[in-house]
């Protein structure tokens, strides 16, 4: 009963850190998209990015060869039993394909050899100035939105990891949740912050329910909210007090609550100073009341420490007697989910 209800559990944030939410009925939706054509361009996946950037080379040098061509004929270039005093607009083009070759050794640099633009024809020596102007534009743009989306600290985020279930248990006497993140990376993250998000539903005093309501749950790591670097695998804990939104969270309730925690940890990368984020969340299913994490860093005789990975989402139940005492039935119970 309890894995069904987890199959169906809605989720605003998915395990990984994507939206789930779908944005529909936006009137305008594609102007809206053009109107900040950068972002759009920037957050294009990358086959559709590389696509764009093949097009964009192929459509211009098709476009002004075309343009190429019909000064050409305007000129009278193409016709048979030309006077030897005539001068073409662009020497040794007579054909679309020859306007086309023409239009791409201009935009590429390549040089002038066979074919060659004449002193003769201004529409023409303008029309190549225009195409070197423009597309000189385009693929100004085009290079920067590679380059500012390889530099994207997106990547960087799917190397720090969270542990797949928050556990509840006692910390220094206090009743605290807890989770487990690490930097997968050897390269330092630094000044780390973790934060929460609690998405519920909420009633308000005048009558008014809201399907999501958003409550801020702190997280600290020994006596502050903030690491200065994140290069072991650490635990962020919240204290379960009056103060929480998650007060009144027991052992007996927690498979009935409806809620989604959203898990949120901001760093500064060391190498390049960017700023990334990562994002996962936990669903009451994901919650595992009365366990705590098992250690997970280990000395080695050669006074190394090693971060075994295989340990990072175990977990094992709590050695607080007091608080196992009155939760006996509850432990079993998600022993019993765990096997499911």
């Amino acid at each position: 009963m309890a894995t069904r209800k987890a199959e169906v559990q809605r989720r605003i944030v998915s395990k990984d850190g994507h939206n789930n939410v779908r944005i529909d009925n936006v009137e305008g939706m594609v102007k809206l998209y053009l109107h900040d054509i950068w972002t759009t361009v920037v957050d294009m996946k990358w086959r559709y990015k590389l696509t764009l950037f093949a097009s964009t080379f192929v459509m211009t040098w098709f476009i002004f060869g075309v343009i190429f061509y019909f000064i050409g004929m305007g000129n009278g270039d193409f016709e048979h039993g030309l006077n030897a005093n005539h001068t073409a607009c662009v020497v040794n083009v007579e054909t679309l394909t020859g306007a086309f070759l023409f239009s791409l050794e201009s935009q590429t640099t390549i040089g002038y050899g066979f074919r060659y633009i004449s002193e003769e024809c201004p529409l023409a020596i303008f029309t190549l100035v225009a195409q070197l102007v423009i597309t000189g534009l385009a693929e100004i743009f085009i290079t920067g939105a590679f380059l500012a989306k390889l530099a994207r600290p997106k990547k960087r985020a799917e190397t720090i990891k969270f542990s797949q279930s928050a556990v509840v248990c006692r910390r220094q006497g206090k009743l605290c949740l807890m989770v487990r993140v690490a930097n997968m990376r050897k390269s330092l993250l630094i000044h780390c912050q973790l934060t929460g998000k609690l998405l519920h539903s909420n009633v308000t005093e005048e009558g008014e329910k809201t399907q999501i309501h958003q409550s801020s749950v702190d997280f600290f790591m020994d006596s502050s909210g903030e690491c200065p670097f994140l290069i072991l695998p650490l635990t962020f804990y919240h204290v379960l007090d009056e103060h929480s939104p998650l007060a009144g969270l027991n052992a007996v309730n927690l498979r009935t609550r409806d809620f989604e925690m959203l898990v949120t940890l901001n760093a500064t990368m060391e190498s390049t100073a960017a700023t990334c984020q990562s994002r996962t969340s936990y669903v009451p299913q994901e919650i595992l009341w009365g366990y705590e994490f098992k250690p997970v860093l280990f000395s080695t005789t050669g006074g190394r420490y090693v971060a075994d990975f295989n340990f990072f989402d175990k977990v094992q139940g709590s050695n607080d007697a007091a608080f196992l005492s009155n939760n006996t039935e509850k432990l079993k119970l998600e022993e019993d989910f765990k096997k499911e």
